[in-house]
């Protein structure tokens, strides 16, 4: 199968879920047009709790469909958009991308930054979730993320569902993605 947009969303408050669109804008090192999330500075409130002065590396949100199937499998009905992703895809395995790999889709270029990190407003969305979107531990310990990655806009454009994801890796030695 190739990679393609499954729905796009997006939400001028902040909040956990976003409101499916019939398309979203990508502006230029700034994220989504109209999203409580787009700007060059962190805008995830607890990053700017943090520290304001963060370049904002969490400007659009992909999540895959595939994982919606596997949680609806689970028990776990969810829509496209609430998880306040702005992208949902399928036929793409976002969690093994490496960092830097660009994903094109129609004019727009985004590149990749990073895992999600299932927060705890998840369980407070349904009961139990947060589990479902952390995975098994690694031989250091580590958890895996499950909940998406995070990316910036490189070129602008409009990105709708049908919309085709051309994917470029970055040059090798290829480094994994980590929480943004």
């Amino acid at each position: 199968m190739n990679p393609q947009v499954v729905a796009v969303s997006s939400s001028a408050a902040h909040g956990f879920s976003k409101q499916p669109q019939d398309a979203i804008r990508l502006v230029q090192g700034e994220g989504v047009e109209g999203d409580a999330h787009r700007g060059v500075m962190v805008q995830h409130l607890y990053l700017v709790r943090r520290d304001p002065t963060q370049p904002n590396l969490c400007q659009v949100h992909l999540f895959s469909a595939e994982m919606l199937d596997e949680l609806a499998a689970r028990g776990f009905a969810v829509q496209a958009g609430e998880l306040g992703e702005n992208i949902l895809t399928r036929g793409l395995d976002l969690l093994t991308l490496p960092l830097g790999t660009l994903l094109q889709i129609g004019a727009a270029v985004l590149q990749v930054t990073g895992l999600r990190t299932p927060c705890s407003r998840i369980d407070t969305f349904r009961a139990g979730l947060q589990a479902q979107l952390w995975g098994e531990r690694d031989a250091q310990g580590k958890r895996t993320r499950r909940a998406g990655i995070m990316s910036v806009v490189l070129q602008a454009g409009a990105v709708r569902p049908g919309d085709a994801i051309t994917v470029t890796l970055p040059p090798e030695p290829h480094q994994p993605l980590p929480p943004v």
